[in-house]
């Protein structure tokens, strides 16, 4: 599979606009939380994948043995990858969540490509790391 470019990037802040609901056990009637609607930072980005890790969201359990890192062992919690189609960009400047559109910018006689919201037209790239 061939690396895509795409149209979000790590910092960013994306609402997750498809996967799972809140719902409730019918066992237990304990309210399991989903993923729909709620919106986190990128911690990272696969293109190879596709795939992007949103901060607090699509928590999995991982059981992991002791190890130097982890002397005690048991049930680690982190969050899983999401495709990326899942996920859309919330642009800073308007709060809403957007398409990207490119858009070139001269600064000083060089001339970058910036993503930028298609609602507001304000920069979604910032020129922080």
């Amino acid at each position: 599979m061939e690396k895509a470019k795409l149209h979000v990037k790590k910092g960013d802040t994306v609402l997750v606009i498809s996967g799972s609901k809140d719902r409730t056990d019918p066992k237990t009637g304990e309210v399991k939380p989903g993923i729909k609607g709620k919106t986190g930072k990128v911690l990272a980005v696969n293109p190879k994948d596709q795939t992007v890790v949103v901060e607090g969201l699509n928590i999995i359990k991982r059981a992991v043995r002791p190890n130097p890192r982890n002397p005690q062992g048991g049930f680690v919690e982190k969050e899983g990858p999401l495709h990326v189609s899942k996920v859309m960009p919330v642009c800073p400047n308007c709060g809403k969540p957007t398409r990207v559109r490119k858009k070139e910018v001269t600064e000083g006689g060089k001339t970058r490509r910036i993503r930028v919201c298609v609602h507001c037209g304000g920069a979604l790239d910032t020129k922080e790391k």
